[in-house]
């Protein structure tokens, strides 16, 4: 980036909001992956569409890297600036520019913290569902497709999302979607550019669908002999018809590293951590009393149902910070996280598998899930004089089954650059090339999250 860019940059912005100074690339230059450091050249705020419309159009002329930054919170390298070049921090367009509702569902900027922006909505008895346990920005969950511990429920991002201003590579701004939850008019851009990680364009405004808060709810903990027994009873209450609004897989490593919180005493075993949400205290009191016949009848060696409100928000604080957990537990080693999913039905197939390969190669680390929706993380660590290629062998293995299983590389951390690899393998060539053309179509130079999803 030549000199003649960042007077444009500094006039277009002030000073105070262009910044080349090593502690902001270096506060930029990598998210909370093991993915290297990457120094972009500089580090921009924008405060509307309009600046972010002139920025893209000077780096489409220019020929300069350009790559969105939320809260840095992205587990897969998704937006480290491998080839230098801006990166444009959406932290001052944070505002809720409308609720709506009536017809459930807000507009927001993408710089807006994800749990800031449900406590506001709290305020109306509303809430945006996805819940990627971080407190992501919207941009970053838009550009990842983030999911998490509600999407068995109220399905991920991309499922929540209604309509979106976008920012295209040249400068040029358009609006995808529509505030009608039916759409069939035309192509879906609004689906094309959400999970795309910001290489096709960078969202400047979102209209998200919300739902109610729950009436009533309860925690259910169910404990099992392996993780394999675990993983299938899984099955079995998504197939009896019941829906939680959360079902998570934990085995009896997380649950120990869980335990290191001191509010917090569960029995060491695999373990089920579930939620349901019901209209009425009879309703929710019938799926309970089913949930516990599935669980017993599935060998569960404890089982605990209609836990208080401090007790379930311990419970999933603890779980939520699990990740913070393993990383004190393990300081200066190298470490790995795994993110696949697979069809429900291939759930204990894929969960056993994984926590026998841990088990033979004698890593050190926790197997856990968003189980309802079939989506499965490890996160492993290595003494930092290990070689690399144990980590990624393990990784290779665990998308290898995945892959066999009709299932994906990534549920829902996105390819970033640890995913790209397997690309191929799992959309096939033909695919890949039509996501190519679809590039170059939208970004012809090649400026939009270089070095991304397709390399």
């Amino acid at each position: 980036m030549n000199a003649d860019v960042l007077a444009v940059l500094t006039n277009l912005l002030g000073d105070e909001r262009v910044s080349e100074k090593e502690a902001d690339r270096v506060l930029h230059g990598r998210d909370q992956s093991s993915h290297p450091l990457h120094l972009p050249d500089a580090v921009v705020w924008p405060q509307n569409t309009a600046e972010v419309s002139a920025i893209l159009r000077l780096a489409h002329e220019h020929r300069v890297p350009i790559v969105g930054w939320g809260a840095g919170s992205s587990l897969e390298g998704n937006p480290i600036p491998v080839q230098g070049g801006i990166v444009v921090d959406f932290q001052q367009m944070n505002q809720i520019l409308a609720v709506h509702a009536a017809d459930f569902q807000t507009v927001v900027q993408p710089g807006i913290f994800y749990k800031d922006m449900n406590k506001i909505l709290g305020q109306h008895g509303l809430f945006f569902a996805p819940d990627p346990g971080a407190n992501a920005s919207i941009g970053g969950m838009i550009a990842n497709n983030a999911a998490g511990t509600r999407t068995v429920k109220y399905g991920a991002t991309r499922d929540n999302v209604l309509a979106l201003e976008v920012v295209l590579a040249n400068g040029e701004v358009i609006r995808t979607g529509s505030r009608s939850v039916k759409q069939s008019a035309g192509y879906d851009l609004t689906h094309l550019i959400i999970g795309s990680e910001g290489t096709l364009g960078l969202v400047t405004e979102a209209t998200l669908k919300l739902a109610p808060l729950p009436e009533h709810f309860s925690a259910v903990l169910a404990t099992f002999g392996s993780t394999a027994v675990a993983a299938a009873v899984v099955y079995q209450i998504i197939g009896s018809g019941l829906g939680p609004a959360a079902l998570e897989l934990l085995d009896a490593a997380a649950i120990t590293y869980m335990n290191q919180d001191e509010s917090i005493n569960l029995p060491v075993a695999p373990t089920l951590l579930m939620e349901f949400h019901g209209p009425t205290t009879e309703t929710l009191q019938s799926e309970l009393q089913l949930v516990r016949e599935i669980c017993v009848d599935g060998g569960a060696t404890y089982f605990s149902a209609g836990v208080g409100r401090d007790e379930r928000d311990r419970l999933w604080h603890g779980r939520h910070q699990l990740g913070e957990t393993l990383f004190r537990a393990h300081p200066g080693e190298k470490y790995l996280i795994t993110d696949v999913a697979v069809p429900i039905s291939h759930y204990p197939e894929v969960a056993a598998y994984t926590a026998d390969l841990i088990s033979s190669m004698g890593l050190k680390g926790a197997l856990f899930g968003h189980a309802g929706d079939g989506n499965l993380h490890t996160v492993i660590f290595a003494p930092e004089t290990s070689k690399d290629a144990d980590l990624q062998w393990f990784n290779d293995q665990v998308v290898q089954k995945a892959l066999h299983l009709e299932g994906t590389c990534t549920g829902e951390h996105g390819v970033g650059i640890g995913k790209q690899k397997y690309m191929v393998h799992e959309h096939g060539e033909a695919a890949i090339e039509v996501m190519r053309q679809i590039k170059q179509v939208l970004d012809p130079h090649n400026i939009l999250n270089p070095g991304k999803v397709l390399g």
